[in-house]
């Protein structure tokens, strides 16, 4: 049986908002005072599979299991859920133990990425986008945005921002149906959170038919390419994607936005999805 980890996260996300408070000296208007806030925490987490230790995350300590499955999915190592024997966080909170049902070999040379904090992936483009989640067709599923909609997820997404909040410095991720938010994770890095999002579709069975993808992060090729795993037709972005990022989008059918606010966005690739308003 797969360890459930919900208690510990809640847990572990309130401790990251109440226990690490330090006081800072606010300057404002030429003034300065003192004030508590909160501070997000970094951590160093180990993967270890089938008892190998492969490599160490650099992460915000919240749902670490779904990190750490997601992965393993992302990369490619894992495509279904029942690949997955056992996974278990460590008493210490600093290992992540997987095991799978098969054997897995350790990649040979780790391509550093974009990320804002050294991600790492041995993955390169098409290698390994089709799994329990992956795409099903390059029109993904007749999925239809009104710009209204698009501006709307948009403010779905800061909405679920609860970490943010508390301490800032942390990115947010969002798995959305295009009516609701169905899974939202957060962490210093913009990486971590589609890693986080994939591990706990895999490990809770979401699958929404639909899929769009909301985050706070820059679109490089890399998160473009685990929106791809991930089976989502459109990635909407509070921010910029890379030129990379925009071409794999064109090529893999991925409705690409950027810049996305309460009423304005930019569309860099299938702008063809966004249809006219009925009102």
């Amino acid at each position: 049986m797969l360890q459930s980890a919900h208690n510990s996260e809640q847990l572990q996300v309130k401790n990251l908002a109440t226990n690490n408070h330090i006081h800072v000296y606010r300057y404002e208007n030429g003034i300065s005072k003192q004030i508590g806030t909160g501070v997000v925490h970094e951590s160093s987490v180990a993967l270890t599979v089938n008892t190998e230790t492969w490599l160490t995350f650099m992460c915000t300590p919240v749902q670490l299991e779904a990190l750490a499955v997601g992965f393993l999915y992302n990369e490619g190592v894992i495509s279904r859920r029942d690949e997955v024997a056992d996974v278990r966080l460590c008493e210490h909170g600093d290992n992540v133990d997987v095991w799978l049902t098969h054997d897995a070999e350790q990649p040979k040379h780790w391509r550093r990425t974009s990320g804002c904090t050294g991600g790492v992936t041995a993955a390169t483009e098409g290698r390994g986008m089709k799994g329990e989640g992956g795409r099903r067709e390059a029109e993904g599923g007749g999925l239809r945005l009104a710009p209204e909609q698009v501006c709307r997820l948009s403010d779905m997404l800061l909405s679920s921002q609860q970490l943010y909040r508390e301490t800032g410095g942390v990115h947010t991720s969002s798995l959305s149906d295009g009516d609701k938010i169905i899974i939202t994770a957060e962490d210093i890095g913009r990486h971590n959170t589609l890693d986080k999002i994939a591990g706990l579709c895999l490990l809770q069975n979401i699958w929404p038919e639909q899929r769009i993808l909301l985050t706070t992060g820059r679109i490089s090729s890399e998160m473009l390419q685990k929106a791809a795993r991930l089976g989502t037709a459109a990635v909407i972005s509070r921010t910029a994607p890379s030129s990379l990022s925009i071409q794999m989008a064109e090529s893999l059918g991925i409705t690409l936005i950027g810049y996305a606010r309460r009423d304005r966005f930019n569309v860099y690739a299938h702008e063809e999805r966004l249809v006219k308003s009925d009102k």
